[in-house]
């Protein structure tokens, strides 16, 4: 019985993986749909969203479950309830994804990101996947020092947003409202994504050691600079 019920807990964690990757692939395909004003890669990526729902609905089952069947205590409640949490970023990742490829289907034929704009954008898609790869990764390896390390990664996602709304400041600005718009809300969309990928780091640091991410300071540190472990 001990045996299915930990099966279950990892097939949680499991789960959490499968979604990340969903929602990583997910905006990198929106991205190369924006920028080559694709159609089909963009409905693509908005129909694919509906499986990141359905798999935060069935993790979501299963965690509330294992709740009321195993009344778990003490490591494995966090974990669970952990995981919820986690589920709800990553599944609001997904929706950042789906809003790149709604905005590249509302301005088809045309592209929603100016020339000159365009190699900012991409690079702030390649970011985003890239930090939500490391998201998954710490999900499988619980790597806390990979965890912390996630928030400093994202402040080059802080500098490129920053960058476009310098781009929409200057008075050179020659594309419009509606353009500025569209880059506007772009921006934030990968900038949130980001913070999600964050999010989940941080709360897989919770996961493992019990304290929150902003409460591991270097005076809680070990000597040697990693994040101490409960129960170490």
């Amino acid at each position: 019985m001990r045996d299915a019920y930990h099966e279950e807990l990892d097939s949680i964690g499991d789960g959490l993986v499968d979604m990340a990757r969903l929602v990583g692939s997910a905006m990198g395909r929106a991205t190369t749909a924006m920028l080559d004003s694709d159609l089909n890669l963009a409905e693509s990526v908005i129909a694919a969203d509906e499986k990141v729902d359905d798999l935060q609905r069935d993790l979501e089952s299963r965690a509330i479950q294992l709740l009321a069947r195993q009344q778990p205590v003490a490591t494995d409640l966090r974990i669970v309830v952990t995981s919820l949490r986690m589920s709800a970023d990553l599944e609001r990742a997904g929706d950042l994804a789906e809003h790149v490829a709604k905005v590249t289907r509302l301005r088809f034929p045309e592209s929603p990101v100016p020339v000159d704009l365009q190699a900012t954008l991409l690079e702030m898609g390649q970011l985003a996947q890239r930090l939500m790869a490391k998201a998954a990764e710490v999900i499988v390896t619980k790597d806390i020092d990979q965890a912390l390390q996630l928030e400093q990664d994202d402040d080059a996602m802080d500098l490129l947003h920053r960058t476009l709304f310098q781009h929409l400041m200057d008075d050179r600005w020659k594309h419009g409202i509606e353009t500025a718009v569209d880059v506007t809300l772009l921006g934030r969309y990968y900038e949130r994504f980001a913070d999600h990928a964050v999010s989940v780091a941080r709360r897989v640091v919770y996961l493992v050691t019990g304290e929150h991410a902003d409460e591991l300071d270097a005076a809680g540190a070990h000597g040697d600079g990693t994040a101490p472990v409960e129960g170490a």
